[in-house]
């Protein structure tokens, strides 16, 4: 953790970099990936190492880690002829918009970091994300899939699709795969990632043909959805749309089942976690969930990334870990191309990006801000995620 600086000393800072135009991008002194001394490329992260989505923290500094330490045990990255060392600076953002927008302020006037990978939520992101885009600082949020993330921030990248394409997933999924006729939501109206989501489900199931029966709301930290769940199985929906986080879903879909609402549990990718079948148990078999990549792929960089993931960690890496690597990686590649630690030229090369062969597919720019890929539908089944389905854009 660190203390948050006070206004004297931000303006100091902020004062030191408009005298010195680019802030420093090397630095001594150690970070994830091993570095020390002079000569290194630091670069930011932001993530939810404490907090409710914990979990998906320790995800990102496992993979920005081995991320690191890969690129720097082949040498570094070649800037201009010269090989440089990463050093990552990770803090935790708790997955407070509050606490996250203190991590940027501190990693861009304390750290003086080139760029940035984070946060992980959108509701976390976006209050990161004018931060670094105001310094001029480029950023690759691995997971934040809210629209709002990427709106108008040029400087501002993910390594996800976004949720209207994930919404349009989801609901064509449960009216194609599904059959379903009528589908119910339920949601976190005070979460940028959960609200977006489903309002996105509901237009595009209507869009379909689809009746929404019930559209219910509750906010983060509540435990009891009885009442909600009451509601909701008063209007006999085929599907029950629950577009929230893994530490809450379990407790969801525990509750319909004691009221025997008869549906079908259907999500996006905020379930990607063991912890959801940790946490909710045989409960959960037979749902699905919308997600960026499956583990179990027949491509040649999804099993050399799960097999050195498992080697290293002994667990399989969730989308948030494969996420978190390939905008690290993606990262590496455009300070290579852009020859230089200037930050606009390292804007303009991930921004140039094309045809990168990531773990969670080939991603493009093609000038944009946020990447053309595919989705997949996975099945909890036998207490794992199991691929169902492929949908692209």
């Amino acid at each position: 953790m660190f203390r948050r600086i006070g206004r004297s000393a931000l303006a100091v800072a902020m004062a030191a970099l408009v005298l010195s135009g680019c802030s420093s991008p090397t630095g001594s002194g150690a970070g994830a990936g091993g570095v020390e001394g002079t000569d290194v490329i630091k670069i930011g992260v932001s993530a939810p190492l404490t907090g409710e989505i914990a979990a998906l923290g320790q995800s990102t500094r496992n993979a920005v880690e081995m991320a690191a330490e890969e690129v720097n045990a082949a040498g570094g990255i070649d800037v201009g002829g010269k090989k440089l060392k990463v050093r990552m600076i990770i803090e935790d953002d708790q997955n407070s918009p509050e606490q996250t927008a203190s991590v940027f302020q501190k990693l861009i006037h304390q750290d003086q970091v080139v760029a940035f990978i984070g946060s992980q939520s959108s509701k976390a992101t976006n209050a990161g994300a004018p931060i670094a885009n105001d310094a001029k600082v480029p950023a690759i949020s691995p997971w934040a899939t809210n629209p709002i993330v990427t709106e108008g921030k040029p400087y501002m990248f993910r390594a996800c699709f976004i949720d209207p394409f994930q919404g349009y997933v989801a609901a064509k999924f449960a009216r194609e795969h599904l059959k379903a006729q009528r589908a119910a939501v339920l949601y976190d109206v005070a979460s940028d990632y959960n609200k977006g989501l489903a309002e996105v489900f509901r237009k595009e199931f209507e869009k379909m043909g689809g009746t929404i029966t019930a559209y219910e709301t509750y906010t983060t930290g509540d435990k009891d959805f009885s009442a909600q769940l009451t509601k909701i199985k008063a209007t006999n929906p085929d599907v029950l749309f629950l577009p929230n986080y893994f530490n809450e879903v379990p407790l969801q879909v525990q509750q319909a089942r004691k009221l025997g609402l008869n549906v079908t549990f259907l999500g996006g990718d905020g379930w990607d976690s063991p912890k959801l079948v940790e946490l909710g148990g045989a409960d959960m078999e037979g749902t699905y969930f919308t997600n960026h990549y499956t583990p179990t792929a027949d491509s040649p960089a999804v099993k050399e990334f799960v097999e050195k993931f498992k080697a290293r960690y002994g667990q399989v890496p969730d989308a948030a870990a494969a996420l978190t690597y390939d905008a690290a990686r993606i990262l590496f590649q455009a300070i290579e191309r852009a020859g230089s630690l200037d930050r606009d030229q390292i804007r303009d090369a991930i921004a140039a990006t094309e045809g990168f062969q990531g773990v969670t597919g080939t991603i493009t720019y093609a000038g944009k801000n946020d990447p053309v890929k595919p989705a997949v539908v996975l099945k909890v089944e036998g207490g794992q995620f199991k691929y169902e389905t492929t949908v692209n854009p």
